[in-house]
């Protein structure tokens, strides 16, 4: 059985981290793309030869039995997530949401009350859990070579001083911001590989000119099995720090630079390429105590692993890659931290 996936939305996620690798696995078909934009039409019809572009979510649905489809994948701004995962799972079909599933935690809950109505999958797209340093970082954890951790230390850290999409140059409340975009990321790794929050502090910062949203973000997490976590995300970055640093009782682990997959994607590295998501051999992490360290070869990216387990779910009933419960919990923390540590503007 093939399944037949529409993709909505033809952006950077919908063709650069969801199309390649709906196309190179053989349980896909990438039946339809929804964009009212002719270029991305007409990039979708050229990466997808006989896909069916159509203008708007409605026509899609309407389409839906013609065009035999079975899945949704709902890759557009965060205000329209909850409103068209909805529609497409009253469709009938299973759906895929990008991160941030849902701009607010009322919009989420409502969205896996519709699912367990319909009786349909739906999973959150949250690809870093694949990314090569994160799975290096979990398997070393989970092996215990740290030992216990006591803290982590997680970055994404970029320099990009003027926003180019205008729809990310919103207020929060359209969920907008690093904390909803990167911010997503981070806090569901934490809370991934340490488990729980029990309390929060947060320093939520606008710096570039112009009105807007969160563009440079600190929040420390205090996990309820007793680690912390301390993470940054920021897009006024002139020198990023480590993007891991972690302290283990028995062992530290520290590793620079983004795991290579969307560098690699947007520039023409095929998904089914070999050398996808691996990184330069400079990029090894080093774990161990001062003195004591060792080079450790990082993981290599696995996005397509989400795909084979949205596959799996659909066809054989397994759990989905991402739990959306879990994705709704990381909301429900952004939502706590807007509300206690509302953005500020510290220059005058």
């Amino acid at each position: 059985m093939s399944i037949r996936t529409a993709i909505v939305g033809y952006g950077l996620g919908g063709r650069y981290f969801h199309a390649p690798f709906l196309a190179a696995d053989p349980s896909f078909t990438v039946a339809a793309v929804v964009t009212g934009d002719p270029e991305r039409g007409a990039a979708a019809a050229a990466d997808h030869p006989g896909v069916e572009v159509v203008p708007d979510l409605d026509a899609l649905l309407e389409r839906s039995g013609d065009l035999g489809l079975d899945l949704a994948v709902v890759s557009t701004p965060p205000a329209a997530h909850a409103e068209q995962a909805t529609a497409a799972l009253g469709a009938g079909l299973h759906v895929v949401v990008d991160k941030p599933v849902t701009v607010t935690g009322k919009e989420g809950r409502a969205l896996l009350e519709a699912a367990d109505r319909a009786g349909r999958v739906l999973t959150a797209y949250q690809n870093r859990r694949w990314d090569g340093d994160f799975l290096t970082l979990r398997r070393l954890v989970e092996a215990g070579e740290l030992g216990s951790v006591l803290r982590l230390e997680s970055r994404f850290e970029r320099r990009k001083l003027a926003e180019s999409k205008p729809w990310k140059a919103g207020q929060a409340a359209t969920g907008v911001g690093l904390l909803y975009d990167l911010g997503a990321h981070l806090l569901d790794q934490a809370v991934q590989l340490l488990g729980p929050v029990e309390d929060v502090h947060a320093e939520l910062l606008h710096q570039r000119p112009g009105e807007g949203a969160d563009d440079d973000t600190f929040v420390a997490l205090q996990h309820a099995g007793g680690a912390v976590s301390h993470l940054w995300m920021s897009a006024v970055v002139a020198q990023p720090g480590p993007r891991f640093r972690v302290v283990g009782t028995d062992a530290g682990f520290t590793s620079y630079g983004l795991d290579s997959t969307e560098q690699q994607l947007t520039t023409g590295t095929s998904s089914t390429d070999p050398a996808l998501g691996v990184r330069e051999s400079d990029a090894d992490a080093i774990v161990g105590v001062a003195g004591q360290e060792r080079r450790v070869p990082l993981d290599r990216g696995e996005y397509g692993a989400f795909y084979r387990g949205v596959a799996r779910a659909v066809t054989d009933g397994a759990p989905p890659p991402v739990d959306p419960r879990d994705s709704v919990a990381v909301i429900e923390l952004i939502e706590r931290i807007h509300r206690e540590f509302p953005v500020r503007r510290p220059r005058a």
